[in-house]
């Protein structure tokens, strides 16, 4: 048999191979900041970017406890399917989870609630992330953002440096040759460390598959309550007021991303097993926010705004 008679299978074997070589740097990226740091975090939201950072973390460090804990910034607007996971999941582990709820730091006067049609509190995640790092100490923070995701993405290293006010500034951040991280930081100082860097959204779906890992099931296709905004398909909710003529109407769809129901929009779709959504993903030319995600849609430079201030 010639090296080039099952396509398929090489493509198989080829795809397998990237994925273990990717696995391998995330591995080592957790550990390097397990190593350097004093007060590591994991951010986790039971999303599909967390959970393939949740399974690296489990590979990297057990049998042992993780030497870092859990944190969610919870917007009390987030999928019932996904909070329903995230503390299942956190309870199967015996791991310690913090929540950080953007609704005390509405009642704490932090930050000042949105309302109309449009509102989300989104965008008020990042007054509460940053009094949450700042309340444990936390000197390093994982998260699960790639750079095919949005432009400000793609300017990120993956330790990303921030100031003593926790802003991000894409001019002062570190050069990362050979696979060497600099994670010395001053007082005040920390560091947002991503390790799915160099995966794409096909390569989180094709690890999920391989690793078999289980999701909430907003991501597989069922039928909803959505109505339509700009294009998007929100799901209906107490928390969501709706403009004139935004009837509700049901609809088999699933989701690409999950955040704040009041600005992630579902996508209809018949994928209902891994397979299908892995065959889905790879036939998309759209990014999962930019079709999505309607926070993103604010402006070109409305994630990298952001990103400036605080956020993730």
């Amino acid at each position: 048999m010639t090296a080039n008679a099952n396509p398929t299978l090489s493509a198989e074997a080829a795809s397998l191979r990237n994925l273990r070589a990717i696995e391998a740097e995330s591995i080592h990226i957790m550990r390097e900041v397990a190593a350097q740091f004093e007060r590591p975090v994991l951010l986790f939201s039971g999303g599909k970017d967390s959970i393939v950072l949740l399974r690296l973390a489990l590979k990297a460090f057990r049998p042992g406890r993780l030497p870092f804990p859990l944190m969610h910034v919870d917007t009390g607007h987030n999928f019932p399917e996904v909070i329903e996971y995230r503390d299942r999941r956190v309870a199967e582990l015996d791991e310690r989870l913090i929540v950080a709820s953007v609704q005390d730091s509405i009642d704490a006067g932090r930050v000042t609630e949105e309302t109309g049609p449009r509102a989300s509190r989104n965008r008020l995640q990042t007054v509460t992330l940053l009094d949450a790092l700042a309340e444990h100490g936390f000197d390093a923070a994982f998260g699960g953002a790639r750079r095919d995701e949005e432009r400000a993405r793609a300017k990120e290293r993956i330790f990303s440096f921030r100031d003593g006010l926790g802003q991000w500034d894409p001019r002062a951040q570190r050069p990362e040759l050979w696979s060497l991280y600099n994670g010395a930081i001053g007082p005040g100082e920390s560091v947002r460390v991503f390790p799915l860097s160099n995966w794409t959204e096909l390569d989180v779906w094709q690890y999920i598959a391989v690793e078999q890992l289980e999701l909430p099931n907003i991501y597989f296709a069922h039928e909803r309550e959505v109505f339509r905004r700009d294009g998007m398909l929100y799901a209906t909710a107490p928390f969501v007021e709706h403009l004139p003529g935004e009837e509700p109407f049901r609809a088999t769809v699933r989701y690409r991303t999950v955040g704040d129901m009041s600005c992630t929009g579902a996508v209809q779709s018949v994928a209902a097993t891994l397979e299908d959504v892995v065959a889905e993903i790879a036939a998309t030319k759209i990014t999962e926010r930019g079709e999505t995600r309607a926070d993103d849609r604010v402006g070109e430079a409305a994630m990298e705004d952001r990103k400036r201030e605080g956020y993730f």
